[in-house]
């Protein structure tokens, strides 16, 4: 008989690996932060993943099913990203990826790190799109990173990514080298913040 796990909205029927990837996780942002050289993203509302270099797995540990040949053109080293497809399509898209038979056409792994890569985060982002460059058909895209000036520059980009349907901002202070865990580096703008839940049964 197989258990059935529900991890906010999303069921898996694997068994779980034996440890869950040690991911970068996000504060909230408060406007005391200083921010200035930053890097701003939007904050994709997919499912997180992260390629091991082998197998896509989720922020708990499961393992995904994407269809035969999705990860083919992957490279051999570890992503840290985003299930995506567009906006408004989080419902579709988690659908997809927590059934063995989901339909993953137009989705990606948008990745906004490469966790053993050298370098600043432009650096280690860079490694990807060279990887890209010569496997243009790879389901994979890297997630734009913009220098940050000030706290009116994130607030207009969060107002215009909002009023495109999309969840919020992600801002990363790029010279710090990647590290598992909840960090102050890396902190999430919204209008409205939820709170993130695991729920097993």
């Amino acid at each position: 008989m197989k258990t059935i796990i529900l991890v906010c909205g999303l069921f898996f029927t694997q068994a779980v690996i034996a440890a869950a990837p040690d991911l970068l996780l996000a504060k909230k942002y408060t406007r005391t932060k200083h921010i200035r050289g930053w890097a701003m993203s939007e904050k994709l509302d997919g499912v997180r993943a992260y390629w091991d270099g082998k197998r896509l797995i989720s922020r708990q540990g499961y393992p995904f099913t994407p269809p035969t040949g999705y990860t083919h053109n992957f490279p051999p080293y570890p992503l840290d990203g985003e299930l995506f497809s567009k906006r408004g399509q989080f419902e579709r898209i988690s659908g997809a990826v927590r059934s063995a038979s989901g339909d993953w056409s137009n989705i990606k792994l948008y990745v906004f790190d490469v966790p053993q890569a050298k370098g600043n985060l432009y650096q280690r982002l860079a490694v990807l799109q060279a990887w890209l460059e010569n496997h243009p058909n790879a389901p994979i895209a890297v997630i734009a990173q913009t220098p940050v000036r000030n706290h009116a520059q994130v607030q207009a980009f969060l107002k215009q990514v909002e009023q495109q349907g999309g969840e919020g901002v992600m801002l990363r202070r790029p010279d710090i080298p990647y590290q598992g865990g909840r960090s102050p580096h890396l902190l999430k703008v919204k209008s409205r913040h939820d709170d993130e839940c695991t729920v097993g049964g």
